[in-house]
């Protein structure tokens, strides 16, 4: 890449700061429109008039982590968020009320954790919540007054994984797991028991689900693999269990349906291999989205409807620009435009990110994403000029899925100098239940086989350059750059582990207690700890067992209140390099999680990150600088391994003083 087409290095803030405004909302009636923004720094709800959303202020007085989660009730006088202390998931459940900015915390239970249930137009002032409060393996239904907090234990959970509820707060139905990792969803009785009602094969199970009833409470729709490779929609009478079809496709399986608010009836179902594409079950919603798409460019997305169906909040997803919200007036078909999610990314060099299909050594297609430098593509073949440095960005899950669009890590990446690819490796979701089920118990094995296909193919291409492929994600992305560092030490010139495991024994076993119901499908698509030969199993298949063979630098984020991935899976692999005299870069957070949610922390590590990809593969970046000081970063081990992290933490400790 000749000097002069190198494209300008964006500031870090811009990419990983706090969007402007996001997460677009109006209210049921229509009035008012809610959206997330930054007050001092810290994202809070704003509300105003849906007609001018300049005039909105902010409702919610969050001083710490920053709101994620919000929605309106159905008052429209009143927004629900959820919040947990520093990462540790235990979410307290809040109602503000938008005229007077009071706050009511409806859940006021430490160490507890609430999921909002169910939220209906019939009951506009009381919403069903889950919480464990009884016993933390298990959510009860509760009915919860939003005005006072007042609350009534509809449902006790006698061991089930989750309920099904309709508009009318009745609990219809109920699942729970079978020992062979399958499912079964059961019925209510008039007598208040329950019997079975359908049963879910194991290799179905994360490819069936419920999306709702009809207008009649009789009919419920639901996403199912049963009988059929990729998750079609299908409606179930629910008095004879007669199935019919409603859509399918041959490549991917159901990711979205449009249900309209109040009559119920099924308007689209999309679909996403490579990209997203809809099919309409109603011939209005398909004029709508043929003027949505004259509107602007990019993926549209319906992110908010009011409740008679006429306003909607439509979102338009690129890969290089920010977000655009519109207001769409269904009856005047008039999309007026709001704004974007961040303005400052608005007019900058970003790249393309570009859908590639990379076949498996043993046959599977595998959708993967990747995005070229700025300038690196004279030729505009979607091919280099000359062989690049490479990240592999791994995604969580691992029933999860990389899709086309705006990827901060992509764009940043890119932007100092590197290749960048997403590898939707075996049992990434959307691509039917045979491409998932290729993952039972190949966790380290063919999973991470996909992953050194992907970067083949890459350096076949003329993408990578061999020797500088780096790896990094977070969650099972991190427990990858593990993998990858000890399994296929070669490889890999350099890994960035994000709250990753390192050993999968005691991953199982330090499981949070709701997810206890739940173990059955781990033990089965995972191993089993519960037994010695699976124990071995799954110790040959973590990392913590070839801790010696890593010869490559790493880095290792870590949240000290992770619920899921505990600090000690980071502890033990820190510990075990130490004690082997491996070198290991180590940076916790005292108040985070499961990644880092606060701007301060998540603008810190990438800051570390680039520095230490820099060094490894020689990249561009932007030195730290000021970016660690208002952040709670600590680095037991190995700061001196990152380029200036030893001077940014220093200065930040004489601020701190």
């Amino acid at each position: 890449m000749s000097e002069r087409n190198i494209t300008r290095l964006i500031p870090r803030q811009i990419l990983f700061g706090n969007p402007d405004k996001t997460s677009t909302q109006l209210s049921f009636d229509g009035t008012k429109i809610g959206y997330l923004a930054p007050v001092d720094g810290v994202l809070n709800v704003w509300v105003g008039p849906a007609v001018d959303p300049a005039a909105a202020n902010p409702v919610t007085k969050d001083t710490g982590r920053g709101i994620r989660f919000y929605g309106w009730a159905y008052t429209n006088e009143h927004v629900l968020y959820i919040q947990d202390k520093d990462g540790d998931e235990n979410w307290r459940l809040y109602s503000v009320d938008v005229n007077t900015a009071e706050t009511k915390d409806l859940t006021p239970v430490e160490g507890v954790q609430a999921r909002i249930q169910e939220v209906s137009p019939n009951f506009p002032r009381e919403i069903l919540v889950a919480l464990n409060d009884r016993v933390p393996e298990f959510h009860d239904l509760y009915l919860v007054n939003i005005d006072t907090g007042e609350r009534r234990l509809v449902q006790e959970n006698e061991g089930f994984v989750s309920f099904i509820t309709d508009d009318d707060y009745n609990v219809r139905l109920a699942t729970r797991m079978t020992p062979d990792g399958g499912r079964e969803i059961l019925r209510s009785t008039e007598g208040g028991g329950w019997e079975s009602f359908t049963k879910i094969p194991m290799e179905d199970v994360l490819t069936t689900s419920s999306v709702g009833f009809d207008k009649t409470g009789k009919t419920l729709y639901m996403i199912s693999s049963r009988d059929r490779n990729t998750a079609a929609l299908i409606r179930v009478d629910l008095e004879t269990g007669e199935q019919s079809l409603m859509a399918e496709d041959p490549q991917a399986d159901v990711s979205d349906v449009m249900i309209h608010p109040m009559e119920k009836n099924v308007e689209a179902v999309a679909f996403t291999y490579e990209r997203k594409h809809w099919q309409f079950l109603d011939e209005s919603i398909a004029e709508d989205l043929a003027y949505l798409r004259t509107v602007a460019e990019g993926d549209v997305e319906v992110v908010s409807r009011t409740l008679n169906n006429r306003f909607w909040i439509v979102a338009y997803v690129v890969d290089n620009g920010p977000v655009r919200y519109y207001r769409y007036d269904r009856e005047g078909r008039d999309a007026q435009f709001l704004f974007t999610n961040r303005r400052e990314l608005e007019g900058l060099p970003l790249a393309e990110m570009h859908p590639v299909v990379i076949g498996s050594r043993d046959g599977l297609n595998v959708v993967s994403y990747y995005t070229l430098p700025g300038g690196s593509d004279s030729d505009g073949d979607a091919r280099p000029d000359e062989p690049l440095p490479m990240v592999v960005v791994v995604h969580g899950g691992p029933w999860a899925r990389d899709a086309w669009g705006y990827n901060a890590w992509h764009q940043c990446l890119a932007n100092r100098g590197y290749a960048v690819l997403s590898v939707n490796f075996r049992g990434s979701t959307g691509f039917g239940k045979g491409f998932i089920n290729a993952s039972i118990r190949e966790w380290g094995a063919k999973m991470h086989d996909d992953l050194i296909d992907a970067v083949d193919w890459a350096i076949q291409q003329g993408i990578a350059d061999p020797d500088r492929v780096a790896i990094m994600g977070g969650s099972y992305g991190g427990y990858a750059t593990l993998v990858g560092l000890t399994l296929t030490p070669e490889r890999f010139a350099c890994g960035v582990d994000i709250v990753g495991p390192s050993n999968l024994v005691t991953l199982l076993e330090s499981i949070p207690p709701y997810w206890q119901p739940l173990v059955d499908l781990w033990a089965t698509r995972v191993g089993d700890h519960r037994t010695e030969e699976d124990r071995a199993f799954l110790a040959e298949r973590s990392p913590l067992t070839y801790v010696d063979r890593i010869r490559r630098p790493l880095l290792i984020g870590q949240g000290a209140n992770d619920p899921r991935v505990k600090q000690a899976e980071s502890d033990q692999i820190v510990q075990a390099m130490q004690d082997k005299s491996i070198p290991v870069t180590y940076v916790l957070y005292p108040d985070e999680g499961h990644g880092f949610a606060r701007p301060e922390n998540r603008l810190s590590f990438n800051a570390v990150a680039e520095a230490f990809l820099a060094k490894c593969l020689g990249g561009r970046h932007e030195p730290i600088g000021d970016d660690c000081e208002d952040s709670s970063i600590a680095v037991p081990v190995g700061a001196e391994e990152v380029p200036g992290l030893t001077e940014a933490l220093a200065k930040g400790e004489r601020k701190n003083r």
